[in-house]
């Protein structure tokens, strides 16, 4: 019977990440936990797969490319979208009433992948989150100038964040013409400029969800408006100043201004009216980070905004937690720094560890073990007799490896060890119990 032949490939979407790749990304998840901390918030982690029920009715139009499972045990479960959702569900489960946390995690998206452009169907999402009670603007301000800080440590100066209102969005409409009912489908067709084009937009609202052309243009004239703080001021003494909705967005976002005046990140904000954000769950402000100059079209690096509502319609309305949270979109991110940090290495291990004749492994073992336990990277060949000292010497300098460990049944009988240091070309005799402390010394000095 002939075996069947497998295909070896990843899935569509998805890929192999391989130990240089992990170099780059264990240093960059550094860098943001860092930040994170930094602003004192604590990590989270929660279940790959919610009950579908929770994901349901949050996303709005984006709901169709949740990953949803086949029923196991009598439970309908689909794989997380987002962190966000997830940290809501916790929030009203364990009745948490104030939080500031951080996640760093996969997440799963049924969509067409584009993997050049740092788009794939599973990937890291690294999420900061500030749940509880707030004045207005405080929060946000400080999710603000954590992503603004988080982009400077990973050196990606030329950002520029673009900032909206909920409030400011639904003035829009209502001056517009737009039914209330049809805002959650309009909101979802903005959200797709910079894909899609103004005409195509339009086109959609208009054939698709049944938007009047005369309320679409309206819509196109108002959200071409963008700027800094000056924008604000002259919205106010417009027709949105008139609108009870915009006007209370374009307040808040003036006050918000201030705030970053006060944290030094005003030059790296434009406030952008045709900014949308399609997800369901967002109240307030929302904004997104692109970059000047987008070489590789990746379009937002991070995005975020305010989700006062959520956790309430997780727990029937009995626990309701204010929230405001920032997510960084590392793939996208991780393609542009992959390129600069190509020639990142390894950490080298420090000794390998040379046995001298027969039955002489346990010895061997025996070093290693001190070696490991003081924190001292160190390798070892696995065949019972080590090769002779001239096969190793080549692989030590092939893997940079700088002090080779020697021990015989010379040196057990005199309670010592050799120790030849590759750079210097120089061997040592050290007394067996000071082994750790001299390897050390020698490590200390090559710093």
């Amino acid at each position: 019977m002939m075996a069947t032949k497998i295909t070896l490939k990843t899935p569509k979407g998805m890929r192999d990440i391989g130990p240089q790749q992990m170099l780059i990304r264990e240093k960059i998840f550094k860098l943001i936990t860092d930040c994170f901390k930094r602003h004192g918030a604590q990590e989270l982690d929660t279940p790959v797969c919610e009950l579908r029920e929770t994901l349901t009715g949050k996303y709005g139009e984006e709901a169709k490319l949740i990953y949803d499972l086949a029923d196991q045990g009598g439970e309908i479960l689909s794989l997380r979208y987002d962190l966000t959702v997830p940290f809501a569900r916790y929030l009203a489960q364990h009745k948490t009433h104030s939080m500031k946390r951080y996640q760093i995690a996969k997440v799963y998206r049924r969509d067409n992948p584009k993997t050049t452009k740092g788009r794939f169907r599973e990937f890291y999402q690294c999420d900061f989150d500030i749940a509880g009670p707030s004045d207005t603007m405080i929060a946000d301000s400080e999710c603000l100038r954590m992503l603004y800080e988080c982009l400077n440590d990973l050196d990606l100066k030329n950002f520029l964040i673009k900032i909206n209102h909920r409030r400011l969005i639904s003035g829009m409409f209502e001056i517009a013409g737009v039914p209330k009912e049809k805002f959650k489908a309009t909101c979802s067709a903005i959200d797709k400029l910079g894909k899609l084009t103004w005409d195509e937009i339009k086109k959609e609202m208009c054939v698709e969800k049944g938007l009047e052309e005369k309320s679409a243009d309206k819509i196109g004239e108002l959200i071409k408006h963008h700027g800094s703080i000056e924008i604000l001021d002259s919205l106010l003494n417009q027709e949105l100043g008139t609108n009870t909705e915009a006007k209370a967005g374009l307040e808040e976002l003036k006050l918000l201004h201030s705030y970053c005046d006060a944290l030094g990140i005003n030059s790296s904000i434009e406030y952008d009216l045709s900014l949308a954000r399609g997800l369901d769950y967002y109240t307030g402000l929302i904004y997104e980070v692109v970059l000047k100059n987008d070489e590789l079209e990746l379009g937002s690096i991070a995005a975020g905004g305010r989700y006062d509502g959520l956790v309430s319609t997780l727990s029937d309305n009995k626990h309701n937690i204010p929230c405001i949270g920032v997510s960084l979109g590392i793939e996208r991110i991780l393609a542009i720094i992959e390129q600069r940090m190509s020639n990142i290495t390894q950490p080298g291990v420090n000794c390998y560890v040379v046995s001298i004749g027969d039955d002489m492994v346990a010895e061997r073992l025996k070093i290693l073990r001190e070696l490991w336990s003081e924190g001292i990277s160190a390798e070892h060949s696995y065949k019972a007799k080590s090769p002779k000292l001239m096969k190793e010497i080549p692989h030590c300098e092939e893997h940079n490896i700088p002090f080779i460990i020697i021990i015989g049944q010379d040196e057990v009988k005199s309670g010592t060890v050799k120790i030849k240091d590759l750079k210097k070309r120089e061997q040592s005799e050290v007394e067996r119990g000071k082994l750790v402390e001299f390897v050390k010394e020698k490590l200390a000095d090559q710093k």
